[in-house]
Order: structure tokens, then sequence, then C-alpha cells
């Protein structure tokens, strides 16, 4: 009987702490004990999932933990939602993955239970889920999809990335191997677990190798400093923005307390930073603070990481590094040769930590391999003569990155002609020392229509993700296009620079 690896190797950590959230401590057995009362709760009559979608919307906690690996030992595959996303949005996931069961905390049970209704999916209390109970549990191979996240790709509309567990068990062992995860270590995640970053990169990293992983929902400065200095963490991953945040908060402080939140940050062993471009500025203030140089890596969702900074040696600033083990990375011109040696190019990757498929869409798929089964990431890079890589940007100008989300500029377009107001539109991302990108909304209303800023976001609000919500909107008497009619999006950025 085929047992996924993860699971069986939980089983070996017995008593030491897995997991701290804001209710207390659990152990490895905690965990695996209730995983397998999810696991029982779901499969109810059944012996097996067979690979049936589980959606569940639940805050970064021992809970989340539970029920995903619950989902796996049941034979389903996981499909975490956003806790800031709006029903919309949460809509769609189930729809467009056809979940069968939906999990919801008691926050948001009324809405879960209410859209699990619509789409005929059978919904469940986490409580009850986790409700102490025991029946057998079906053998899972490896090859099984695992997980679903939706990302937003060039459509107007987010994919869902299919992972599998060997996808999932080569991700984790890559990064495990790099930056030498140990049963000593312990980590503070702040991370959203929605996103590959919170998921891949801290809890099942941590969960693989034996180590506690502290999970906190929602990110506040004040409070993640505090718990720098109450606590001995070892390694610490954020995105840029929260690094930027966690500056100010120090620029804020007394000497005192100062002299506490540095001397807390270098009791660590690793710092690590991701999602989105780095700024120099923001690394070099972070080593005056911390003493660490930020370690900079990159990935996607469809490929986990597959670029990083050396955990021993010198890191470059604005590069990413060199292939994680087992990862294998190029760059094609634009005509699809191979790049050899230095170059700049768009970067394709291989090996068993690249996603399956995207679900239901095997046009997306097809189109996103080449021969070889190389996957073509979409991003820009440039290889130094050492081998080190340096993100250029996206071949789309319609991929917005901030706050480490990539966002795609098409879907928030596509919810603002919705609104009675707006004859067109055209969303754009611009530069941010602190967002990476802002997301920027040029718009032209309709004849004798009018709609302030502040109205707009709040329409907005009840549509879209609050990441997705324009920050900057302007309205213009028609946008820029060229001679075939199409608008050009650097002639919009420009726009925003001139106000």
């Amino acid at each position: 009987m085929n047992r996924i690896e993860l699971i069986e190797i939980l089983a070996s950590y017995s008593d030491r702490v897995a997991i701290t959230d804001s209710r207390g401590y659990y152990s490895y057995e905690d965990l695996l004990a209730s995983s397998c009362s999810v696991a029982s709760s779901l499969l109810s009559k059944e012996n097996d999932l067979r690979e049936k979608r589980v959606a569940f919307l639940i805050p970064s906690s021992f809970e989340y933990a539970a029920v995903m690996l619950g989902v796996w030992l049941a034979g389903g595959v996981a499909v975490p939602l956003c806790v800031s996303h709006p029903d919309p949005e949460l809509d769609y996931v189930l729809q467009d993955s056809g979940a069968e069961f939906v999990i919801a905390s008691p926050e948001f049970e009324e809405r879960l239970e209410r859209l699990a209704g619509l789409r005929g999916a059978r919904f469940i209390r986490s409580g009850d889920a986790l409700y102490p109970q025991t029946r057998p549990l079906p053998g899972v191979s490896e090859t099984r999809r695992a997980m679903i996240i939706y990302t937003s790709g060039t459509t107007s509309r987010p994919k869902g990335v299919v992972t599998t567990h060997e996808n999932l068990k080569a991700q984790i062992g890559s990064l495990a191997l790099a930056w030498e995860w140990s049963r000593s270590d312990f980590i503070l995640n702040v991370l959203p677990l929605h996103h590959l970053h919170g998921i891949m990169n801290a809890l099942l990293s941590a969960l693989f190798t034996g180590a506690h992983c502290e999970l906190i929902h929602g990110f506040d400065s004040r409070r993640v400093w505090e718990k720098f200095i109450e606590k001995d963490y070892t390694l610490f991953m954020a995105v840029p923005t929260i690094y930027s945040r966690l500056i100010r908060s120090w620029d804020e402080a007394g000497d005192e307390e100062r002299k506490m939140m540095s001397a807390a940050c270098r009791g660590m062993r690793l710092m690590v930073s991701g999602s989105a471009a780095l700024p120099v500025s923001t690394l070099e203030k972070w080593r005056e603070i911390s003493g660490h140089v930020l370690l900079e890596r990159y990935g996607m969702t469809e490929i986990g990481m597959a670029l990083s900074n050396p955990l021993r040696g010198e890191r470059k600033p604005g590069r990413v590094g060199m292939p994680l083990p087992g990862v294998d990375v190029g760059l094609i011109d634009e005509s699809g040769g191979v790049i050899n040696g230095e170059g700049a190019g768009e970067i394709i990757v291989r090996g068993k930590n690249v996603f399956l498929e995207y679900w239901n869409n095997p046009e997306s798929t097809r189109g996103a391999f080449i021969d070889g089964g190389w996957f073509k990431t979409g991003d820009l890079a440039e290889r130094s003569g050492d081998g080190a890589y340096r993100i250029l940007g996206r071949k789309s100008v319609d991929i917005i990155k901030s706050g480490g989300y990539k966002i795609s500029a098409l879907e928030i377009e596509e919810v603002l002609r919705g609104h009675p107001d707006i004859e067109e539109c055209a969303v754009v991302g611009l530069g941010d020392d602190e967002w990476g990108e802002r997301v920027c909304a040029a718009l032209v209303l309709k004849e004798e229509h009018d709609v302030s800023p502040e109205s707009l976001k709040e329409w907005c609000r009840e549509r879209l993700a609050p990441y997705k919500i324009p920050s900057r909107i302007i309205t213009v008497s028609e946008l820029p296009r060229n001679r075939m009619g199409k608008v050009t999006k650097p002639e919009v950025i420009q726009l925003f620079k001139s106000v």
C-alpha cells in the first residue's frame, strides 16, 4: 500500500513540537491524529476520495495544517482559499475547481456554507472535521494530484496550478538541502497560506524536517518585532513589503528597543526575501539593522523555487542566485533558441519540481511547455558569467507584482468594466519601493457620468481581493492606443508619471 512520504515522516517526529498558533503548542503526534480525523470525516462512507477537490478557508493555524494533511490522507486534492477574497473570487475557485467538499472555520461558516450550497458541494465545519474519529485510510500514490493553487496569469481569470505529491516532495527536498533545514529550526510564518511561499517554503519545509513552525494570522510589524524579541527563532521568510514595514517600525522605536530588535535578528541563522524584487536600499538597511544579508531566491507557483543565493557564500544584491538542487534552469531567446553562457532571455525550468498541469485548461498547459519538458516562466532574466541570475521583469505588461502577489491586470480590468460609470479602463503596475509595483487604473468614464476614487475602491472591495484594488485612479478622455487600436500600456504608465 502506497503512503505519502511526508505523512510517514510526520509519525517519526512523535512528541516534538510541530506547530504553535494563537491557541498553544501542538506536537507532531497531535497533528497526525487530527489529520486522520479530518480524513475520516471526509471519507464518511467512501474508501478513497480519488482526487476529489476539497476547498478550505481557514486562517493560519494548527487547524489549517491538519485539514490540508487530512485531505491528502483521504486521497483528495487540497484547494486552499484566501481569507481576504470576497465572495465572487471564492465562488470562482469553487466553480472552476469543481470542489465537492468545502471546509470552513467558524468566522467563515456562513459565507462558505452558502457558496457551497450554490455549487452543490458538501459543507463541513472545521470543528466537525477535526472531531476525533478513525476509519481505514486509503493508499495514495505520490503521482496523484495533491494541491491546486490559483494564480493570476496572462488571461483574465486565475488558473489552477496542479501539483502532485511527487512535485511537492521534490520542492521541499530541494529547499531542505539548499537551506539546511533541521529539527532544531524554529520559523515564524507570517505569510498567507493560499500562496506557495507560505505553504511550501515555510510550513511544509518545517514539517518535512521535523522543525517547529509558529503560525500567526495577519501581519503587524510591531507584533512581529515583539515575537522576534520574545522567542528564539532560527529562520524568517517574507516579501520585500514586509521587510520595508519592519524597517519602518525599527526606525520609529527608541534606542534601547532598537538594540533588542537588532539582537533578536542576529540570533537567527537565515532570513529570506522573495516573491518580488528586493530593492537594494531595503537589503542594505536590513543588513544595518539585523546583520543579515537577506537571501534572495526566485520561484513561482508552477515550479516552487528554482534559483537561490547560497546559504553559505556571497549573496549578490539584485541577483537571485543559481539553480537549486534537482532543478534545471535555462534561458531562451524570442525565437525559442537556447542561450548558452552569459546573456538575457526568458527563464525556462525543468525538473520533478515542475507542476503537472493547469486545471481543466489543456490549451494553457500545452502552451506553457516546450520540447524537452521545459516550462516557460514568462520571466526575463540576465545570466552572468558565473551562472548567477538577475530578474529583469515579466514578458507580459499585464502581470503586476505587488506586495509579493502576482496580479493579472486583465482580471482587474474585467471587473472594472462591470461598473456602470466606466466606459473603458487600463490597469498597470507603477514602480514602488515598498510594494514593488502599485496597481493603478486609468479610466474613461461614460458621457455625463462621474465616480470618485474612494467610491470606486469601495465598489471594488466587494469584488476583488484587497491587494488587487487600484491604489491610484485617474480619469482620462481617452486611452493611448497604437495603429491597430490596442491600448499601449507603457504610455498608460507615463500618464501616471505626468500627474
